[in-house]
């Protein structure tokens, strides 16, 4: 015999499904952001997704830290490979060609914006910042988001006591500054990080040379590495025998040497703009910034500098309405709210005009001054095409060449040209072998 349910087993049963229909309808869909932050700037990372969260219902962005830049690039390779990949992963520049070449795994911010509906315009945008990150005919690949540039770092009170009375202009100078500062008593005048970056790929777009052909990747995936030019290794071999004496000290490839700076060692330091936060926490003197120093034998006045830091990439594979969040997202990141407190938090360049012009009226850069030094450097003059930034296959493994090299010039067991003539050797195997792969 058939039992019928009773009253309350109904009202039980409705309840349930009202329940169960109602919870479908507040599912929030993840949005994965994989990144390479740590320390304080992935908790700004952390409140910069969760702020959005907090915007609207439908999406929730849970942002991911998969390691330093090389880890997360390939991290997110190797997801798409297995069909596991993130909806957005953080890229630093360098891996810009290699996600280019990324076949069918790519969805490109600009068609990302335009087919979620969500409105967008290039022109918001600094051109200094975008042009890196654009195909040939004008299609923003990626967004960008922490961008920087090199800077000079200088300890003021370092500055005083030894008597100099400005930041270095010139390279000239900066030799002159550093024996004053070694006279005074610090261990040496200056160090560096981030130092292909910051020794030859800005020194030469700040020179306005070419770093390789076919400007410098933009044009063709032909290019070759010529930056064992003379300007270049005359520099660097100059450096080198600074560092006999600790005019110039090295400490590290990337921000290892910050120490130097921060616990009064060294009264200069060249990295980028970035540091900014870590500097403020960190030193126990009254520091600025200034631009990167020329060498007006080559150049009379500077050319401009090129970017860095990283963007985001959307990658294909996942459902059509999760596009939508993510266009909601990285509009909201975009916003002059969030990219001002980004760029006073972090040193990091805010990516639009109109961030810049609110931290202006907030009067940022009044209460610091220099912190605008980067934003300067980068619009300082139209790009030339030497100096729009860097194009090219396998570019990660170049620069450990390149480091490979620099170092052995610092240690003394190889000449300036020498290390460079073999980067360059070493470097164009790497890039005919990306180009091979990639016809």
């Amino acid at each position: 015999m058939k039992k019928i349910p009773s009253p309350v087993a109904k009202i039980s049963l409705a309840a349930a499904l009202t329940l169960s229909f109602s919870t479908n309808l507040m599912a929030e869909t993840e949005i994965q952001w994989w990144h390479a932050m740590g320390g304080v700037n992935g908790e700004r990372v952390e409140k910069i997704a969760k702020d959005f969260n907090a915007t609207q219902k439908e999406f929730k962005v849970v942002p991911v830290n998969k390691g330093n830049y090389t880890e997360t690039m390939t991290a997110a390779v190797a997801a798409f490979r297995a069909h596991k990949q993130p909806h957005i992963v953080q890229v630093f520049e360098v891996g810009t060609a290699t996600m280019m070449a990324a076949k069918g795994a790519v969805y490109p911010v600009e068609d990302v914006m335009k087919d979620a509906g969500v409105s967008f315009d290039k022109k918001d945008y600094l051109p200094a910042v975008i042009s890196y990150y654009q195909t040939t005919d004008g299609k923003l690949l990626s967004m960008p988001f922490n961008s920087s540039t090199p800077v000079m770092w200088y300890n003021k009170d370092a500055f005083k006591k030894a008597g100099i009375d400005k930041p270095p202009v010139t390279w000239d100078d900066v030799e002159a500054d550093s024996k004053k500062l070694q006279a005074s008593g610090m261990k040496c005048g200056f160090s560096f990080g981030w130092q292909s970056w910051v020794m030859i790929e800005n020194f030469s777009a700040w020179h306005d040379i070419p770093f390789a052909t076919k400007e410098n990747g933009f044009a063709g995936l032909d290019a070759e590495l010529v930056f064992n030019n003379d300007n270049v290794v005359n520099m660097l071999g100059k450096v080198g025998e600074w560092q006999k004496s600790k005019i110039f000290d090295y400490g590290g490839r990337r921000g290892d040497s910050l120490p130097k700076f921060v616990n009064g060692e060294c009264g200069m330091w060249m990295n980028s703009s970035a540091y900014y936060g870590a500097i403020k926490k960190q030193a126990k003197f009254d520091f600025g910034q200034t631009m990167l120093p020329l060498n007006p034998a080559i150049r009379k006045t500077p050319q401009n500098s090129i970017i860095g830091g990283a963007t985001l990439w959307v990658l294909k594979g996942h459902d059509k309405g999760d596009y939508k969040g993510v266009a909601q997202f990285l509009k909201y990141l975009s916003s002059p709210k969030v990219q001002a407190w980004w760029h006073q938090e972090t040193g990091y360049v805010p990516i639009t005009t109109a961030a810049y012009e609110l931290s202006k009226k907030e009067g940022f850069y009044d209460i610091n001054p220099g912190t605008d030094t980067a934003i300067k450097q980068l619009s300082l003059n139209a790009p030339t095409p030497n100096s729009r930034g860097i194009r090219l296959g396998n570019f990660v493994q170049i620069r450990d060449v390149i480091n490979e090299e620099m170092e052995a010039i610092w240690n003394g067991s190889k000449s300036a040209k020498d290390a460079m003539d073999t980067a360059v050797k070493r470097g164009n195997k790497l890039l005919r072998k990306f180009e091979k792969a990639n016809k």
